[in-house]
């Protein structure tokens, strides 16, 4: 987990720099994650609004795949690490650590993507770029991240105890100066344990992305067409 942790936050410290250091590119990237947040939010405008995963939901479109930098949580990260390692149970820091992988994935494609778009960002183009870009295995893993987790999110809060630690740590971790982190944690901690079991939600997202990716491979028209009802009982909206 140690090696992970370094190994990730250095990724990401390197990805940075090179957006940083190239302003075109970091204005291409604001403009694709302010499109790709849209996109999301009218795929998942449905679940939104059901009062059993509208907090999950809103916690994966806001905590894990939103479209901002998350400067403060790894800087509290890459502060607070060895603390971390000492004072995390060990299921809370592999969801930190999954959680940083997808940032680091998701970065590393929206800058290849954001090289290959045009000026104009439109649903064809996007779909151009994105077969561009290909690394078709690559987001499969990012899907996967995104419930790996749900799940593990779902597993934690089944365990009364690591509430407890959690609640706990609250003060302290303000005080030492990695509340961002615990925030995060915390609010996962509230989304999960609101849906009392998530299986259906994150096999509904999984089905939700894997069509548009396999789409968008495809070359479908409009990849971003309503698809067959969830599995959560609720009809998949058009982006």
């Amino acid at each position: 987990m140690a090696s992970s942790f370094d190994e990730l936050l250095e990724r990401k410290q390197a990805l940075q720099a090179i957006t940083t250091s190239r302003p075109e590119l970091a204005r291409q990237l604001r403009e694709l994650r302010a499109w790709q947040a849209a996109r999301l939010a009218r795929s998942y405008a449905d679940l939104r609004a059901n009062p059993n995963y509208s907090q999950a939901v809103e916690f994966f479109l806001s905590d894990i795949y939103a479209p901002h930098e998350f400067t403060q949580r790894d800087r509290d990260l890459t502060r607070a690490a060895m603390q971390l390692r000492r004072a995390l149970p060990q299921a809370l820091l592999a969801i930190l650590c999954e959680a940083l992988e997808l940032e680091v994935l998701t970065l590393e494609l929206d800058q290849a993507m954001a090289l290959q778009l045009p000026a104009a960002l439109t649903e064809p183009s996007y779909a151009l770029a994105y077969r561009a870009v290909g690394r078709r295995s690559d987001r499969a893993r990012q899907i996967e991240l995104i419930c790996e987790i749900g799940t593990a999110l779902d597993a934690v809060v089944r365990r009364r105890w690591l509430g407890i630690a959690l609640r706990a740590a609250h003060i302290p971790a303000h005080v030492a100066g990695f509340g961002t982190l615990q925030d995060f944690l915390e609010r996962g901690w509230a989304a999960f344990r609101a849906i009392r079991g998530a299986n259906r939600l994150l096999e509904d997202i999984r089905d939700r992305e894997t069509a548009v990716m396999d789409a968008l491979f495809k070359g479908r028209t409009n990849p971003f067409a309503p698809s067959t009802t969830a599995a959560t009982g609720t009809k998949r909206q058009s982006s």
